[in-house]
């Protein structure tokens, strides 16, 4: 025994890696044990857990482990404080990363993730965010961490200093060493890939199998796989790219005599539902985060009186599903009407931010005045520069709100307040004085941590800033800003439509939690159905060729959503949704769910919250699968644009 004592800095850094991770993982266990027990061998977390965790510490050993077998004492002995700061370091990131998990988990349902870093890049709002909802967890925190810190350097010497042993000892052992934290990083020697995140399903709860995992995994996983972000192929399957559009066009509602461009595969010519002789304008107020749930004219809270209102006169979409679950996800849909996929929405991706479709470019070449109203930082995930490059002429932002001398209701954590919003965006449109304009007003007040000015509404929950209140708030100023349109001379020449960008928490016991994905459209306008609905299932990404045909303009446009005027009598509804690495392909009722190298697996649909297994039918596998590596070689072929004048 004492021949491998020299291996004590190992031993203990693993032991105590091991410990911290199987801590939270009990942690988390006995915070959601009521609906992690639902699952049959819901225990396997446990055995799972270690596995993921062993792969983790094994990988962080394999330098020290050179280290201490290779380099003979005298060097050894030279580097000793670097290998207390390394185990340290390491120890304190492992720390850091199980602590932040439990308020992650209640955010998003899922272990830290893609999300956690792109949070990384804006530290003003997230700082903001954590220190007025989070301030009790960060305290907390902290202290755990200068604990951990403090014992770690009073008791890093015993623990992590290496200890004399012959050279030729530490040689011999050495291959047995590398052998050992070989087999622990891959986790199988049989295998011709290293056991990855898809190991870790085995039920279909996405929640419990990610807490088979460790979130310094997941995060670290989740950076190595950017390098395969455009690549759906990697993940789902293969599918010959003609094959693909093929089934694509067969979901779409253009006919094929309407595509115009065999090199852009999905541009094709859409008629209006009425032509125009003048286009009208059109906006689209998208909504943070108010999912279905909220809205009291969808079965939901009765947080809405002014959206409730104002289905009176217009057309309500009642089964409508968000293409996923950030704001540039939506975004991408009702802007661009570009297909969701694994990759990172194209808001933020390199190869689209010039040239790529957009509503905004459409208009802008047939003489419209363009605009994004936004209370908050355009910077924020990419949006001004993705707008900038692609036909938004005007960006209305923070800074402008700053520097124009007028007096504003509120400015929070996430900017000015969503009247302060519908103020300036009211005061553009009636500058255009007779221009057709389209514009993106875009809303704030409904994020975290929920702020917005008092005596607005009369409180829903006796605290005031919560979700709950946010949304009230978030709909006076939706009935603010029709109060004010309505007067203005612009409001009968205008499509107008309220939309949610996506739902607040998404989560669920499903590996998609179909029915947080359920979100409300409203469209108000001159010759829109008053008082009606629309209750077939559709897509977000079926808004925004829906509105083209509303305004009364004949284009030409890349977008494979579904104009709803012209979806034939007998057509079964369809929406797409990514959670995740996790791709749902719905029609009817009856749901494709695709996984990162896992086969595709099928459910029937009851209330959005019942998903039954039934047998996978292929046709419909290869129909989603289709519609994910379309997306894919749309971006990388940079096809998804108008033709070149």
């Amino acid at each position: 025994m004492k021949k491998i004592y020299f291996l004590k800095p190992l031993a203990n850094f693993i032991a105590i890696g091991l410990l911290i991770m199987s801590l939270s993982r009990l942690i988390l266990f006995f915070i959601y044990r009521e609906r992690i027990v639902e699952t049959e061998n819901f225990w396997y977390i446990f055995p799972i857990g270690i596995r993921f965790d062993l792969i983790i510490l094994c990988y962080l050993s394999f330098l020290p482990a050179f280290l201490i077998c290779v380099l003979p004492n005298k060097f050894l002995f030279n580097i000793k404080k670097f290998l207390h700061v390394y185990f340290l370091f390491f120890l304190f990131i492992i720390l850091l990363m199980e602590l932040a998990t439990p308020d992650f988990v209640r955010q998003y349902d899922t272990r830290p993730n893609r999300l956690f870093l792109d949070y990384l890049i804006y530290p003003k709002e997230v700082m903001g965010t954590l220190l007025k909802s989070y301030l009790t967890s960060m305290i907390i925190t902290v202290i755990l961490l200068g604990a951990g810190l403090y014992f770690g350097y009073k008791k890093g010497k015993k623990l992590f200093y290496p200890t004399e042993e012959k050279y030729s000892t530490k040689l011999i052992l050495f291959p047995l060493v590398a052998f050992f934290l070989f087999f622990g990083a891959r986790s199988s020697l049989t295998s011709k890939r290293p056991i990855n995140s898809s190991n870790a399903v085995f039920s279909t709860d996405q929640l419990t199998n990610n807490l088979g995992l460790n979130s310094t995994y997941t995060v670290l996983y989740a950076a190595y796989s950017l390098k395969n972000e455009h690549s759906a192929s990697e993940m789902y399957g293969n599918m010959e790219e003609k094959e693909a559009f093929e089934r694509v066009k067969k979901y779409m509602t253009a006919s094929p005599e309407d595509f115009t461009d065999s090199n852009l595969p999905t541009l094709h010519t859409q008629n209006p539902d009425s032509l125009r002789e003048k286009p009208l304008n059109l906006v689209i107020f998208l909504q943070e985060s108010l999912g279905a749930e909220y809205v009291g004219s969808l079965g939901g809270k009765p947080l809405t009186p002014n959206f409730d209102q104002l289905t009176n006169d217009g057309l309500l979409f009642t089964n409508l599903y968000s293409t996923g679950t950030r704001s540039v996800r939506g975004i991408e849909a009702v802007v661009t009407g570009f297909l969701p996929s694994p990759s990172e929405s194209v808001v933020k991706m390199s190869n689209s931010q010039t040239g790529f479709f957009t509503l905004a470019e459409l208009l802008k070449n047939q003489g419209y005045d363009t605009s994004f109203i936004y209370g908050g930082s355009a910077n924020f995930d990419n949006m001004g520069s993705f707008f900038n490059g692609n036909g938004f002429e005007n960006i209305i932002d923070e800074e402008e709100f700053d520097n124009d001398g007028k007096k504003y209701a509120f400015k929070g954590t996430w900017g000015y307040s969503d009247e302060d919003l519908v103020v300036k965006a009211n005061e553009y449109f009636k500058s255009q004085k007779g221009k057709p304009f389209f514009s993106l007003m875009f809303s704030t007040s409904n994020h975290e941590p929920f702020e917005f000015p008092d005596g607005r509404i009369k409180l829903h929950d006796k605290k005031k800033n919560t979700v709950n209140n946010a949304m009230k708030y978030a709909d006076f100023s939706i009935g603010k800003f029709f109060e004010m349109a309505k007067k203005e001379d612009y409001f009968k020449n205008t499509i107008f439509i309220v939309i949610a960008d996506h739902n607040t928490r998404t989560y669920g016991k499903h590996l998609v939690p179909i029915k947080k994905f359920r979100i409300p459209a409203l469209i108000i306008g001159p010759n829109v159905p008053k008082g009606e609905k629309y209750d077939k299932l559709s897509s977000q990404i079926d808004i925004p060729p829906t509105l083209l045909s509303m305004i009364g303009m004949k284009v030409e446009t890349p977008m494979p959503g579904r104009n709803i005027k012209d979806i034939k009598s007998g057509t079964k509804g369809r929406s797409i949704m990514q959670f995740n690495e996790i791709n749902a392909f719905r029609v009817d009722n009856q749901v494709v769910i695709m996984q990162p190298k896992l086969k595709p697996l099928q459910f029937k649909i009851e209330n959005d919250s019942v998903l039954t297994p039934v047998k996978l039918d292929e046709e419909l596998a290869k129909d989603a699968l289709a519609h994910v590596i379309a997306a894919g070689n749309l971006y990388k072929q940079s096809k998804y644009k108008l033709k070149t004048k």
